[in-house]
């Protein structure tokens, strides 16, 4: 443990102490010689690094976008969801946090084991539904009072929404995620020991006028066979490795062959609009550049090289002479 660091005011009343003897400078010696104990929980065991913690952010950041523009599609309406916070806590504690009647999906995540629970806020459960049968999105809370086509809607629309998981977590494994129950009591969910350690994604959730959490509970069971792929270190490893080569050369050949506007600018210059219109036959217009100025190939209207101009094969050309790089004038 690090050592405190204490405030003037702290160390002047610490002095005043010892100088009165109300404290014993050899007591103190005695006491800091002494082993410390640090009092430690076995029901919030940590089980996941920061570093595992972060990367399960990074995935269900990405999640939030991906569900956020599903829902958007499906729900057309507004929609916002992100990361509020990622916990490590023992599942009696989620299980306590959150309400006695609510919305739960159990998915199965083959090939992992185990399986994972996403809790939705009653409101937002409703302002779903509620834009899938083309109302407004309100949200409202009858969660006790669900009928056989509220449920079957809702479950539908959960399923569909399991893509997204499937496609935010494909940077780290391929599984495959299937909805086995919806319940709303979560007393009648046992999925592991209630010491065991989970970790909680929690989301914010705004769907049209309505808002709510929506938290995403993972059994460390489930994360246990691929908690070494949680670490930047593999992150790092793998990131050159999983560009597509044949994708990649596809690429490169196509931006090869894309075409671009080469043009090279004899001078330039400014007259009024009335000087314009008294243009004649035969009139010379002076432009900035001297004879002996080179020109400037501009690439797609972007300056990229001084040339000279000349001919080849009886055609007019021009000759690189040098990479064109703007200069920043300085004010006085």
């Amino acid at each position: 443990m690090a050592d405190e660091v204490l405030s003037q005011n702290e160390i002047d009343a610490l002095l005043s102490a010892l100088t009165s003897g109300e404290m014993d400078a050899e007591e103190l010696k005695k006491e800091d010689k002494e082993r410390k104990v640090r009092v430690y929980d076995f029901k919030r065991a940590l089980r996941f690094s920061k570093d595992q913690v972060r990367s399960i952010s990074r995935i269900h950041e990405n999640y939030a976008r991906l569900l956020t523009t599903f829902l958007s599609a499906k729900l057309r309406t507004y929609i916002h969801i992100s990361v509020a916070s990622v916990d490590q806590i023992p599942y009696e504690e989620f299980i306590r946090s959150i309400p006695k009647m609510t919305i739960l999906n159990t998915y199965s995540v083959y090939p992992l084991e185990g399986r994972l629970v996403m809790e939705v806020n009653p409101n937002i459960a409703y302002a779903m539904l509620d834009r899938t049968l083309g109302g407004a999105g309100s949200g409202l809370n009858k969660v006790e009072n669900l009928t056989e086509i509220e449920t079957i809607l809702m479950s539908q629309l959960f399923e569909k929404a399991s893509e997204k998981l499937k496609e935010a977590w494909a940077s780290i494994v391929e599984i495959d995620p299937v909805l086995e129950e919806f319940e709303v009591n979560p007393q009648f969910l046992q999925m592991v020991s209630p010491n065991e350690t989970v970790v909680v994604v929690s989301l914010n959730t705004t769907i049209g006028e309505a808002t709510g959490m929506i938290n995403i509970c993972i059994p460390h069971i489930v994360l246990e066979p691929i908690i070494s792929k949680l670490s930047v270190h593999y992150w790092m490893q793998t990131s050159s490795k999983d560009r597509d080569e044949a994708a990649y050369e596809k690429l490169t050949k196509n931006v090869q062959q894309a075409a671009i506007e080469l043009k090279a600018v004899l001078g330039e210059t400014d007259i009024s609009i009335e000087e314009f219109l008294q243009l004649n036959k035969d009139d010379v217009i002076r432009l900035n550049n001297t004879i002996e100025s080179p020109l400037t190939l501009a690439v797609n209207n972007q300056p990229k090289f001084f040339v000279q101009p000349g001919t080849y094969k009886n055609r007019l050309s021009v000759q690189i002479m040098e990479e064109f790089k703007e200069v920043n004038e300085g004010h006085e």
